[in-house]
């Protein structure tokens, strides 16, 4: 799985983290792949993510509850 960890907007963002989690869902790739992907799209587009203190409208509604939570736990972040 190849993505771009730097991204224009946050809709191309959520894509990456739901193709992510998918993948990892879907077997295609490790735990630990998924793991270091999430956190270097974080680290990456910390603005894009996160907004006072929780994660931005487009993210929420693009990913969904299911993917975030599995994000917070990554990220370690209590929202």
């Amino acid at each position: 799985m190849e993505l771009k960890l730097f991204h224009k907007t946050q809709r191309d963002l959520a894509s990456a983290v739901n193709q992510t989690i998918d993948c990892y869902w879907d077997s295609e790739i490790s735990e630990q792949e998924m793991i270091d992907t999430v956190k270097a799209l974080y680290e990456n587009n910390p603005t894009k993510f996160l907004k006072d203190q929780s994660f931005t409208k487009i993210i929420q509604q693009q990913c969904g509850k299911r993917r975030l939570e599995v994000v917070k736990k990554i990220l370690n972040i209590d929202l």
